[in-house]
């Protein structure tokens, strides 16, 4: 009987204080802020590209167990970087991050990838997916959902609203349609944000439209991206037959 009172006092004990120990144990909620956190490590890291934020993007209908649904979170950076540089630029991320992320690039058959751990059962990875474009994803796996997560707010307007309004002018079209800025902390305070907004076919080529922007020295400039940076701002324009999406990012400065 004895025993059985100190079994029942140790486990209310645990469930209360101690940490969950696996990752289905940890709500969506509570990764959330982890995976925020994280976008914003990598942009800090990725400094000498051009990073844009995506929209975070929640896939319901995974099941943690057999009679439990769940949820994965997973949020991601685009980066752009001059064409033969992708490996050189994921090495200098993984070298950047926290050494608690164990961040490490390895080279397969479909060439270098960066995989790192950002805590909390949150994975980091990393890989080119077209000439001079990177894309980083930060995943939590299947997650039972809790209250679910929140997407952080768009903070103050800064820099990039008037860079990107002056791309969009340049292009023929106007800030009207602009989307909601994604945004995430820095890791040294305040927030990273990008402001997307597209614009339909332009009536002159994208490239020679935005040439005087970038002062003639883009970044990265192939058929299908373009990409600058304006007065301290990241600008990528991704490049459609149909029409043009400009995304424009600043903060997390190093």
């Amino acid at each position: 009987m004895a025993w059985a009172v100190l079994l029942a006092g140790l486990t209310w004990f645990s469930t209360r204080n101690d940490p969950p120990t696996v990752r289905e144990q940890r709500t969506l909620a509570e990764a959330g802020p982890v995976v925020d956190g994280a976008i914003g490590e990598l942009v800090a890291a990725a400094f000498d590209a051009v990073p844009v934020l995506m929209p975070p993007e929640i896939h319901r209908g995974c099941r943690v167990t057999p009679f439990a649904d769940g949820a994965t979170l997973s949020r991601e950076v685009e980066l752009a970087v001059p064409g033969g540089e992708e490996r050189a630029l994921l090495e200098r991320i993984a070298e950047r991050l926290p050494t608690t992320w164990r961040a490490g690039v390895r080279v397969t058959t479909d060439g270098p990838r960066l995989r790192a751990d950002a805590g909390e059962f949150v994975v980091v990875r990393g890989r080119p997916v077209a000439d001079g474009r990177i894309r980083l994803i930060v995943d939590t796996g299947c997650r039972l959902v809790g209250d679910g997560y929140v997407r952080p707010g768009p903070g103050a307007a800064g820099a990039e609203v008037g860079v990107l309004a002056e791309a969009l002018r340049a292009l023929g079209g106007s800030a009207a349609g602009t989307e909601a800025a994604v945004t995430a902390p820095c890791p040294g305070g305040g927030i990273v944000r990008t402001a997307w907004s597209g614009v339909g076919e332009p009536a002159t080529s994208p490239q020679a439209a935005l040439a005087s922007l970038a002062g003639g020295a883009p970044v990265v400039q192939t058929p299908e991206l373009y990409a600058y940076r304006r007065d301290g701002v990241a600008v990528l324009a991704d490049l459609h037959p149909d029409g043009v999406r400009v995304g424009a990012t600043s903060g997390c400065a190093r």
